[in-house]
């Protein structure tokens, strides 16, 4: 992903949060050389936070912004039935996700709105 990053970006992310299944010293040696300031894997691993970040509150930070993403993920999982495409082929795959996507979309702006 940060060959991906820095493909389209020209330079990589500054922080990153990645599963507990990249944990590892090769991979954390790996982001910091290039370039990415703070690293957090959702499971250490023998990894010291501070190792990873630069402080206990960016952690924390990054953490929380992960269980986020999942939160979602699991909701267009549950609700939205992203949990197994009944489409067929690429095309199908991908109208299949982006109806979820939007319809989920639309349920949160719809939520935020303030109730007149």
């Amino acid at each position: 992903m940060l060959t991906r990053q820095e493909a389209i970006y020209g330079r990589p992310p500054l922080k990153t949060a990645a599963d507990g299944g990249f944990a590892s010293r090769d991979n954390l040696r790996l982001a910091k050389t290039r370039g990415v300031k703070d690293v957090m894997f959702a499971k250490k691993r023998g990894l010291g936070v501070l190792d990873m970040v630069r402080s206990l509150w960016v952690y924390q930070k990054l953490r929380n912004f992960r269980a986020g993403i999942e939160a979602n993920i699991s909701r267009l999982k549950r609700a939205f039935g992203l949990d197994r495409c009944t489409w067929q082929g690429w095309p199908g795959f991908r109208q299949y996700v982006w109806s979820a996507v939007v319809s989920y979309n639309v349920l949160v702006l719809g939520m935020l709105l303030p109730a007149h």
